[in-house]
């Protein structure tokens, strides 16, 4: 049985199948072959519009709603892996079985009987798993088989771990073979390849910058080439190796730069990103020689190679790259666009070539393959069309007639995993089988694609005259608003029934309330005034995805595929590779003409006065709110990226809960007091995280407070009248949601919102970003949010400028510190008693125990201080926690019989999202 693998190969599309030759350079743009009905009124109905009031899981005529503004219905057949997402796959020698590395699910690798087609063995640091290893770490590339199939490596943060494959095809024996960290540079190995007799194995040393040989029979390493920045895939040409450099080339002297773990990487001085792809050359016959370099697009990942020609997947320039391995020179670039409206977003990121000549490339983030005629390396590919997958394909491979996709997040975080509801770490992942369809079909699954992603024309339409009457939410960029000011306040981790279940206007279920009315008493005041929104999703599974999704409209595909590590880095505020080549929210909104002030979100450089505590800015709080003063704690704060450094407000701290809510909107009001507010003002506020000093549900209401106070001051000033105020979450990763795990609260607060209604629309946070884009002008920055339709649907013609009065907290700011503040502790107001009352830190004496078990858990973890990182706990550990806390260690986590010590938690094996 004939098998062709790719690693994480590309993807590709584009429109048409015009071609244009510069020597022997060939660029292809191949065309869209699919339009939709334009909507009247001069703007499209994209995505948005076409899920009305449907639900993230519910099956349509379209498909499966997904959390990302998408349909998914893939063509063929799917087998659903409920053991987390898959991170890279690659097929037995012999086309029986598939080893996939997977992550978020408490295992580190599945084997798929492929002939079955079912998962075989699972192998993790998991009591539940077939055969248990010491770490789920997994790199972004591999596994990887031996070419007689008797080995499997698979990758991980300091080597390899090497298995005995079985005549089964089940794994035994696994042994690690180290490769030495370099300083504080661990290996973070990428692919491995094996030499075609198999005693030697080549690794891409991603952390190091560098390629070693490894002797396969004993694990030392007997050679070693330095290539480019962040070395990812390989490919064995002969006797030449190929290995692609997702961060491009070293940096020359006098060059921006922005580092990558450890690397200063070449990037632009606005937007931040990376500006050059490389794939290096290594002579295998003349081991001694430097290795060679071939520019290419920017992010170049997977490698693919057949009949002489070399296939680079460049995911950040969406294209795919034509090397002719004769010449080792590029002879033609395929554009992976395949919508007209947008030119970035679709995240090429595997590519094989099949026998009878069709040339496939997985769109991850278009939940597409794309399929081209393809003769030669100078020969001009013709685009074919689109086939549907399921959600974020990483990896397509044939086996005999079959095509196989593997697709990272499968049917969304949809795991049967707890009977009360779901949560964001309920995730998935699926491979896909089909046997190649005749063109005819592809070009009508093609429309089908176009229909899940929401692509129509027209969806980002310009201004065309200066005479427009303006509105909240013009139909055209750059027409006028009658909004001048957006605020964004970012939150951190809540569902929407861990905040509203107890709001009977909305679809809540009010056991899931864990921090309901008595808690976030502003919220509910301001969502009874302006509105509920109760079916809105964060996309992101945790804060490094949804910190990108709401200043990128996408999480890229290199945190993507870090998820099985997270190793080389978690946010990506500091980490040039995570930043979109078009750029951020703010930088759009600079280009644009407007003003911008940042308020925490997003930055990456802090430095803060030694010592203070919780207590000690609290009262610095109180003393500022009664007298006027500055504080007496001046924090000093900046980013990474030029665009944002230029616009950081100096003051406002970031993710730190030892440091209150209300003291950081102390900070924000004296500037908006004495400076006015940019056009676009963004906030990280980021304590409902829990986890700090006070109890966690004191922590929430800090933060409840914290916003209804910035409210409260932006709608009694004269910016009132023309602002709108957008208050989200980045993720909900902290809880369950009986609808789902990524249903999250927003509100949207503005004299121009609808007031007083329950909005039940499909929204997610990309429809929200565009929103602010289309108020302010802002051109999308990729196919996500161009495809988003504007929630006008939330906004009136006429002005309701009635302000918002905060309302005083419930619930103590200092219930349960073990150290009260020098200014006493805080008083809260009066409980509404038809609600759950708020919490009152007082542990029942049988679970005092339980208890302190817990209180020792948390001193372990990082959530406050200098080294304070957003989600440094395992999820099932840390929802639980904050859960007994909110309930007076008086109630079971949803779904448990029992109140459980943190290492009885079910789940707790999956270890938290930020090991960096």
């Amino acid at each position: 049985m004939q098998v062709r693998r790719q690693r994480r190969q590309g993807k590709g599309v584009r429109s048409g199948s015009s071609a244009r030759r510069a020597g022997n350079r060939i660029r292809v743009i191949a065309a869209g072959a699919a339009t939709l009905a334009v909507a009247g009124g001069g703007m499209a109905y994209a995505s948005t519009e076409a899920f009305g009031t449907q639900q993230v899981g519910q099956n349509t005529d379209k498909g499966l709603v997904v959390s990302a503004d998408q349909y998914i219905k893939p063509i063929g057949t799917r087998l659903v892996i409920n053991n987390g997402k898959i991170m890279s796959s690659s097929v037995s020698p012999d086309g029986t079985h598939m080893a996939a590395s997977i992550t978020d699910g408490g295992m580190a690798l599945a084997i798929v009987d492929l002939k079955d087609y079912k998962v075989q063995q699972l192998i993790g640091k998991n009591a539940a798993a077939n055969l248990q290893i010491s770490g789920n770490d997994i790199g972004q590339e591999g596994p990887t088989y031996s070419p007689d199939g008797k080995q499997l490596w698979l990758g991980q943060a300091n080597g390899y771990r090497k298995f005995t494959v079985g005549a089964d095809g089940s794994l035994s024996d696994p042994t690690f073979v180290t490769i030495p960290a370099d300083g504080p540079k661990k290996a973070l190995v990428g692919e491995a390849a094996f030499s075609g007799d198999g005693k030697t194995v080549y690794s891409a040393v991603n952390g190091q910058n560098r390629v070693v040989a490894i002797d396969a029979a004993t694990g030392e390493i007997t050679h070693s080439w330095t290539v480019g920045i962040a070395p990812r895939d390989l490919a064995i040409v002969g006797g030449k190796l190929y290995v692609s450099n997702e961060g491009g080339r070293p940096a020359k002297a006098g060059e921006t730069t922005i580092n990558s773990y450890n690397t200063d990487v070449p990037a632009d001085p606005e937007t931040g990103s990376s500006t050059t792809g490389t794939v290096s050359v290594i002579d295998l016959a003349s081991p001694a020689s430097d290795a060679q370099s071939i520019d290419v697009g920017l992010h170049p990942t997977a490698l693919y190679a057949k009949g002489g020609a070399l296939f680079v997947t460049n995911t950040a320039t969406n294209d795919v790259s034509v090397i002719d391995t004769a010449k080792d020179k590029v002879v033609q670039t395929i554009a992976t666009q395949p919508w007209p409206e947008a030119k970035v977003g679709y995240e090429p990121d595997a590519v094989t070539l099949t026998d009878d000549g069709h040339l496939l490339v997985t769109l991850g983030r278009a939940n597409a393959v794309a399929v081209y005629r393809y003769t030669k390396p100078l020969e001009p590919v013709s685009y074919v069309g689109l086939l549907p997958t399921d959600y974020f394909p990483s990896e397509v491979t044939t086996v005999g007639n079959d095509v196989l996709v593997s697709n990272t997040r499968g049917i969304d975080a949809r795991r049967p995993n707890n009977p009360a509801g779901h949560g964001t770490h309920d995730t998935t992942s699926s491979l896909q089988k089909f046997t190649l369809p005749s063109d005819t079909v592809i070009k009508a699954q093609t429309q089908k694609v176009f229909t899940q992603n929401g692509w129509t024309p027209n969806s980002v339409l310009k201004s065309t005259s200066p005479n427009v009457r303006p509105v909240a939410v013009p139909n055209r960029l750059g027409d006028p608003s009658t909004i001048k000011h957006v605020f964004l306040i970012v939150k951190e981790n809540r569902t929407y029934d861990q905040v509203f279940g107890d709001d009977p206007r909305g679809n809540g279920d009010a056991t899931l309330a864990q921090y309901g009315l008595n808690v976030t008493p502003n919220q509910h005041a301001m969502a009874k005034q302006f509105g509920l929104y109760d079916n809105t999703y964060d996309v992101g599974t945790n804060s490094a995805e949804g910190h990108n999704w709401l200043m990128q409209a996408d999480n890229p595909e290199y945190t993507e595929s870090s998820a099985g590590e997270y190793t080389r880095s978690y946010d990506t505020e500091n980490d040039v590779l995570g930043h979109q080549r078009t750029g951020f929210i703010w930088s759009g909104a600079q280009a644009a003409g407007h003003s911008v002030k940042d308020f925490g979100e997003f930055q990456s450089l802090e430095e803060k006065p030694a010592g203070a505590t919780w207590q000690d800015y609290y009262c610095d709080y109180k003393n500022m709110a009664a007298t006027g003063q500055d504080t007496q704690y001046p924090i000093k704060v900046g980013s990474a990226i030029p665009s944002l450094n230029k616009v950081s407000v100096q003051g406002f701290p970031m993710f730190d809960t030892s440091v209150p809510d209300i003291y950081k909107t102390e900070i924000w009001k004296r500037d908006f007091e004495k400076n006015g507010p940019a056009n676009l003002n963004m906030f990280w506020l980021s304590n409902d995280h829990t986890g700090g000093p006070p109890n966690g549900a004191a922590q929430v209401a800090d933060n409840d407070l914290a916003t209804g106070r910035i409210v409260d001051e932006i709608s009694h000033s004269k910016y009132w009248k023309d602002s709108a105020i957008f208050v989200v979450e980045d993720d909900s990763q902290a809880g369950i949601d009986h609808v789902d795990g990524h249903r999250a609260p927003i509100q949207i607060i503005s004299p121009w919102a609808k007031h007083g209604t329950v909005d039940s629309h499909y929204y997610t946070q990309i429809t929200m970003i565009r929103t602010i884009e289309q108020i302010l002008g802002i051109s999308p920055m990729n196919q996500k949010d161009s495809a988003a339709t504007p929630m006008a649907a939330a906004f009136n013609d006429t002005p309701d400028n009635t302000p918002f009065n905060a309302v005083p907290n419930r619930t103590s700011l200092t219930l349960g510190l073990k150290t009260p503040p020098a200014c006493g502790q805080d008083t809260p107001a009066t409980a509404n008693q038809s609600f759950a009352a708020p919490p009152t830190a007082k542990v029942p004496a049988a679970q005092k125990d339980l208890a302190s078990k817990w209180e020792a858990w948390k001193t372990k973890q990082r959530f406050t201080g200098s080294q304070a990182r957003a989600d440094s706990a395992p999820p099932e550990l840390m929802n639980r926690f904050s859960w007994y806390e909110a309930h007076d260690w008086t109630k079971p986590y949803p779904g448990d019989k029992k109140l459980y010590t943190p290492d009885q938690v079910p789940g707790g094996f999956i270890p938290s999202a930020d090991n960096d």
